[in-house]
């Protein structure tokens, strides 16, 4: 049996935290780059991001980024756009709330862009019709002589 001769494993590799809270420096978009917000997370390594450029593009993540920079849903990027495929983009970096917030005051992010908030699977607009009634609404002016009633028409658990 060979013996090991290296220094440890994944998990020693797995230990170590190099970049650990570390400030860096506030990169700003160049040519061929793009802001934008995560809408989807699709796995296998893609997303589904909406640039503040007004277009929805299919994002790669790339390889340097994969399991070490966590993307949710609502996370701002920077995204590299490709020459030749319009509707698909490459994720360079995620932004930090801190310095995302930084970016909208200096006017590269709209102020429509919400940091820190995650929006939901459904299309803007499409849940407005929806109404909801709490218990105390259905309640109203009933009193304690209609509960009596209504504790006859219940089923009892020995009835079944």
């Amino acid at each position: 049996m060979p013996k090991n001769k290296g220094k440890g494993g994944k998990n020693r590799r797995r230990g170590k935290n190099e970049n650990d809270n570390d400030k860096r420096e506030l990169v700003f978009k160049e040519d061929g780059q793009e802001y934008a917000q995560v809408l989807k997370m699709l796995g296998n390594g893609r997303v589904e991001a909406v640039c503040f450029d007004g277009t929805k593009r299919l994002c790669h993540i790339r390889g340097k980024l994969r399991k070490k920079v966590w993307i949710n849903q609502g996370d701002i990027i920077l995204v590299g756009l490709r020459d030749y495929q319009d509707g698909k983009a490459d994720v360079i970096m995620k932004f930090f709330p801190e310095e995302a917030r930084l970016l909208k005051s200096y006017g590269e992010i709209p102020e429509s862009a919400k940091i820190n908030e995650a929006t939901t699977f459904v299309e803007e607009g499409m849940d407005d019709a929806i109404q909801f009634l709490d218990d105390a609404a259905l309640g109203e002016g009933s009193d304690s002589s209609s509960s009596d009633s209504d504790d006859k028409s219940d089923v009892d658990v020995d009835d079944v």
